[in-house]
């Protein structure tokens, strides 16, 4: 029995940074994928994991990133990248949370970094306290997606076992620890789909929902 549910914020409840991304280097005429892939060269050690586990401010985060663009050959902007990831709310996913919370525990799971007043955050435009029962973010805990790690805080936060407990993430990298914990994951695409396997998954869905 699902006792849990679990929303990652970027590419679920918002609109992914990826999308930005893509804007950025159309803009600046950089190679098409040039940001997901200095993110994925060594993504455990690199820029952007030591920002996101609060490991460096954003000062040491702009020099580590930059000079991961020169080392590929590409003079970026790490100021304007993070602008550029700032998504846009999902309404009907922020409604789903509303819809969940009133029925079963819920936690916010975000790989996110410390804001200054230089940087907008990723996850800005959401209330956590009024929409999640729990927020882990890895900024705060020093853990990030998919360390297992960071799913076994929520579970304690939430005192759940993994396997009462649903996921939804649109990258399957950050899913993939998460299944093999036992937990229920969903993979998201469009907002629709997701919903759907969602509310098939908690045998529940708002009054007059369809797909």
């Amino acid at each position: 029995m699902i006792e849990a549910v679990l929303f990652d914020i970027g590419g679920v409840l918002t609109t992914g940074p990826f999308e930005g991304f893509a804007q950025y280097e159309r803009d600046q005429a950089l190679p098409e994928g040039l940001i997901r892939r200095i993110n994925s060269t060594d993504p455990d050690t690199n820029a952007w994991a030591r920002f996101e586990r609060g490991e460096v401010d954003f000062a040491g985060f702009r020099e580590l990133f930059e000079a991961e663009a020169r080392a590929l050959g590409y003079a970026v902007d790490a100021q304007e990248v993070m602008a550029a990831m700032r998504g846009l709310p999902r309404p009907e996913m922020v409604d789903a949370v509303r819809f969940c919370k009133g029925r079963f525990k819920t936690a916010a799971l975000t790989n996110n970094f410390v804001a200054t007043n230089r940087e907008p955050r990723e996850d800005a435009p959401f209330p956590f306290d009024r929409l999640f029962d729990v927020v882990i973010e890895s900024s705060k805990v020093g853990v990030r997606k998919p360390d297992p790690r960071f799913y076994e805080m929520a579970c304690r936060a939430l005192d759940v076992e993994p396997a009462d407990a649903v996921f939804l993430d649109d990258l399957g990298i950050n899913l993939k620890p998460a299944r093999a914990m036992g937990m229920h994951t969903i993979k998201v695409a469009t907002a629709e789909q997701a919903l759907r396997e969602l509310y098939a998954v908690l045998g529940v869905a708002p009054p007059g929902w369809s797909a």
